[in-house]
């Protein structure tokens, strides 16, 4: 269960060299920003550990940080596959209407008619527009477009879509 105030950016994916390096996969958009953001939350299990990044390169197709407390491989070993996360504040300011997959999870989506739809599970990149993932009565994908996506209202939890139920 992710904490609220945390969004995660990331995983380590696994060691890199001799001296207690880790491999990163980012989920920022452009990758290498993940190492805009210091201190990294490292979350396993429900504990999360707050690591400062002592360094962070792209080494090849790679990205690789060396972090605080980690000296050598077999310390850097026990961090595979835990997930990387930073406050929300943290996060850029974004301009109006503008949002976070992250703030789109979980959101009620309902018709303009006024039918509920589900809640949108995830969010999904496909090059020509983002598409929302719902989960209701059964699986819906919507691109979020314009035409499609009427209102977003974060305060009340609720996406409004101009969308056919049986589509």
């Amino acid at each position: 269960m992710q904490r609220p105030d945390l969004v995660t950016l990331g995983k380590i994916s696994g060691i890199w060299g001799a001296h207690g390096w880790v491999r990163i996969y980012s989920y920022t958009q452009r990758k290498q920003d993940i190492f805009s953001f210091n201190p990294w939350y490292l979350m396993r299990g429900d504990s999360y550990d707050r690591v400062r990044v002592l360094q962070g390169s792209v080494h090849g197709s790679r990205l690789v940080a060396q972090l605080e407390g980690y000296a050598d491989r077999e310390q850097c070993r026990s961090l595979i596959n835990t997930t990387i996360a930073v406050p929300m504040k943290m996060l850029p300011e974004l301009k109006q209407e503008e949002y976070y997959w992250i703030q789109l999870e979980g959101l009620r989506v309902i018709t303009v008619n006024g039918e509920d739809l589900g809640t949108v599970d995830y969010m999904i990149e496909t090059g020509a527009n983002d598409v929302i993932v719902v989960r209701g009565d059964r699986e819906r994908l919507i691109p979020y477009l314009p035409g499609v996506i009427r209102q977003v209202n974060l305060g009340e939890g609720m996406i409004r879509v101009d969308w056919d139920v049986d589509f």
